[in-house]
């Protein structure tokens, strides 16, 4: 249906725009393709977007803010009285936009080049003097709150304070390898000079990398200087229209986050990464002032195996092979991705600081995602004597081009057979970090578990619900069912969890909320709305159309599913998810779908007031919820200090408590896990194969929430006289 509803929207926008849009570029006069792309792009908002904005004062206002803001997020080019100069746009972008007039944008754009062509002085004067480290001074990283700069003096100053702690943490890099230098004396004995290495293994040229304080500090200055130097010959190489997207996105970013325009270039890289091919370091990125924040880990990609990044980690700095890194701080996000993606097999070394306010610098090999390990795959747990069975489902994948090849549902459904056959007592399904995908393998996934009935209601605009159904009466699984879930369990997965929760099938363990997406997108390409266009391709919007309901009426958009049972884990204190993202659509309510609650359990509130009382007294989860609380409070923390003694003093003390959560790893549950035998015997061909699964496995045995599922299974107690007259099992 969603392929359907593109097309038809499509359809409904060529033959509109037909008419509104065949001689519209004749009547500008320079410009053309820009105010095209503007007159293109509000139209398809207004008529297409599932809920389209009002373009008034407010939103006005909104875009000048905004659009501010992605320029200059760390207020290092524009000065006040530049600001107080646009300051008379500021109720009239609205009109523009109507009209079809980018005034604003040429203004800005102008001073934002002026600015710059005065920011490479500007670092280059600050980088010339040394940097006292021994003064008593801060700086705030919350760039939000602070004013613009009223005088190049005062420029000058905001830049040397944000150089300074851009280069602190190179020196004290370059201090620490020194320290761990071989130390050598030299004395006069019979009228020779003796040398003693304490380290007699060391090379003259290891000898020669000690370094003096001063020396140090100077190395710092000029790395931080070259970094600068390719920073900016790298924006010397965008053209005006790269700007102008940034214009076009801020605009269409008020309508909701998910709705995005592509430039050209853009759209065939967004082809790439939906076929399945995601080459760089799979990770989905999202712009803060302070760096590029991790959203998303994409399974199979390199940090995905590499482990040591997570969702919440921000880059901060990134270097290519060992040479001097870029510091992205203030960049624009597509210039930083440009940074960090690249040819497979490369080597890209990025500065992470870390959700715990840890710096780490981090070398990843690009690399193509390896698909296999976006696929479900199980295991079973013995427990004492009874064994039980996990499937892990990174995202609801699908091949489109041929729905009968590959898809999450059919792969699932072929691993409870196989747990099946294995004589497991209960099922967890981990739908943690899973952001989604296909609608139609929820559904059919979602009818495994049930006899019958609706799964997901869908609204589009203007227009009344779509009910999706499980109409198979026949139940793949009806045995005891837990889902695990967490903040990163995102549409789709949500969307089953839901279902199961509202039919009271299965207990949800995790956070207190999930994602919250509860929206749908479709790509329209602009070329497709213009029936005569002398400027080539246009690029595409990536549209938000739909809405997703649960069967009781409540939208999962913004809330997300709350869980059964509710566990802290490092996220629980921090913004993440729908509501962390900018103008976010709105939770409702719509009435509700006609379904029958699952009748096959008994003492199902009794469970989970089981299993919330167990989580209550557990020392690892209490442990876990005092990490996320030391999380929030570094995170909070928005004064840095630029005296090297209290900066080392700090990172000791960070380190130390740092350390002290590393015991959550060594965490036992006395749980075992087995690979199923059709596994087995793929190991003796495939050694690689048996490498990730020993590998997830150990991890497992360390996962609290897969305990605590267990717990919960066993608690789960089945009504045997209504279990015998269910329909008969899916085959």
């Amino acid at each position: 249906m969603r392929r359907n509803l593109a097309y038809a929207l499509t359809v409904m926008l060529v033959a509109v725009a037909s008419c509104s849009f065949t001689n519209k570029s004749y009547e500008f006069e320079g410009d053309d393709k820009d105010k095209l792309l503007l007159d293109l792009i509000t139209y398809v908002l207004e008529k297409g977007h599932y809920e389209p904005k009002q373009i008034d004062d407010d939103f006005s206002v909104n875009v000048f803010e905004d659009f501010i803001d992605v320029l200059d997020p760390t207020k290092r080019y524009f000065l006040e009285s530049d600001i107080m100069e646009f300051e008379k746009y500021k109720f009239q972008i609205d009109d523009q936009i109507n009209n079809t007039d980018i005034t604003f944008f040429n203004v800005v754009y102008n001073r934002l080049i002026e600015r710059m062509n005065d920011a490479k002085l500007i670092y280059k004067e600050v980088l010339d003097v040394p940097f006292d480290y021994s003064v008593e001074e801060s700086i705030s990283i919350k760039y939000e709150e602070e004013p613009f700069a009223a005088s190049r003096d005062e420029l000058k100053e905001r830049w040397r304070k944000q150089l300074k702690y851009a280069t602190l943490g190179t020196y004290d890099s370059k201090l620490t390898q020194s320290a761990k230098q071989p130390k050598i004396t030299k004395k006069v004995k019979n009228e020779q000079v003796e040398t003693t290495i304490e380290d007699p293994g060391a090379s003259e040229e290891e000898l020669g990398k000690a370094l003096t304080p001063k020396e140090a500090e100077k190395e710092a200055r000029e790395t931080t200087k070259k970094t600068l130097d390719e920073f900016f010959d790298f924006i010397d190489d965008l053209e005006r229209k790269d700007w102008f997207v940034q214009y076009i996105n801020t605009i269409v970013d008020e309508f909701d986050p998910h709705t995005y325009y592509f430039a050209p270039e853009d759209k065939e890289k967004f082809d790439v990464s939906m076929s399945g091919k995601f080459e760089g370091i799979g990770a989905r990125l999202q712009k803060k002032p302070e760096g590029a924040k991790i959203v998303e880990i994409i399974s199979g990609g390199p940090v995905w195996r590499d482990q040591r990044m997570e969702v919440g980690d921000e880059i901060i700095r990134v270097g290519q092979d060992g040479n001097d890194p870029v510091d992205i701080v203030g960049m624009r996000l597509d210039d930083a991705i440009k940074l960090i993606k690249g040819p497979e097999g490369t080597v890209v070394d990025l500065t992470v600081r870390k959700v715990d306010g840890s710096i780490e610098v981090i070398s990843l090999t690009r690399d193509v995602v390896e698909l296999e390990e976006s696929y479900a795959k199980s295991a079973s747990i013995i427990k004492g004597d009874q064994k039980f069975g996990l499937i892990d489902l990174p995202k609801f994948y699908v091949d489109f081009n041929d729905y009968s090849e590959r898809n999450a549902a059919t792969d699932v459904a072929k691993e409870v057979d196989r747990l099946k056959e294995e004589g497991v007592e209960g099922l967890i399904l981990d739908l943690r970090d899973n952001g989604g995908g296909s609608l139609k393998t929820v559904v059919e996934m979602a009818g495994l578990f049930i006899k019958d009935g609706p799964i997901v209601q869908v609204r589009s605009n203007g227009k009344g619900k779509d009910v999706y159904d499980d109409k198979d009466e026949r139940i793949q699984w009806d045995g005891p069912l837990v889902i695990l879930v967490n903040e990163l369990s995102a549409s789709a997965s949500e969307i089953l969890a839901a279902a199961m929760q509202d039919y009271k099938r299965a207990i949800v363990i995790g956070s207190k909320q999930t994602f919250g997406k509860g929206t749908v997108q479709n790509v329209i390409p602009l070329e497709n709305i213009v029936r005569s266009n002398e400027h080539g391709d246009l690029g595409a919007i990536k549209l938000t159309t739909q809405k997703f309901y649960r069967i009781n009426g409540g939208s999962t958009q913004l809330e997300g599913v709350k869980s059964d049972v509710v566990v802290p884990d490092k996220y629980s204190y921090i913004d993440l998810g729908e509501r962390d993202q900018s103008n976010p659509l709105k939770w409702d309510k719509i009435t509700p779908a006609e379904y029958n609650i699952w009748n096959g359990y008994i003492d199902y509130e009794q469970t989970i007031a089981n299993s919330e009382k167990r989580m209550a007294a557990n020392p690892q989860i209490k442990l876990i919820e005092e990490n996320a609380k030391w999380i929030k409070d570094q995170q909070d923390e928005n004064l840095i200090s630029l005296n090297y003694d209290v900066y080392k003093e700090e990172e000791t003390k960070d380190k130390k408590k740092s350390d002290y959560f590393k015991s959550l790893t060594e965490y036992d549950s006395k749980l075992t896990f087995e690979s199923l035998k059709y596994e087995e015997e793929l190991f003796t061909k495939d050694a690689d194969l048996r490498e990730k699964r020993d590998r997830w496995h150990k991890n497992l045995a360390k996962d609290v929430y897969v305990e605590e599922a267990v717990n919960v299974l066993q608690d789960l107690k089945m009504n045997n006289l209504k279990h015998a007259k269910l329909a008969s099992v899916k085959g």
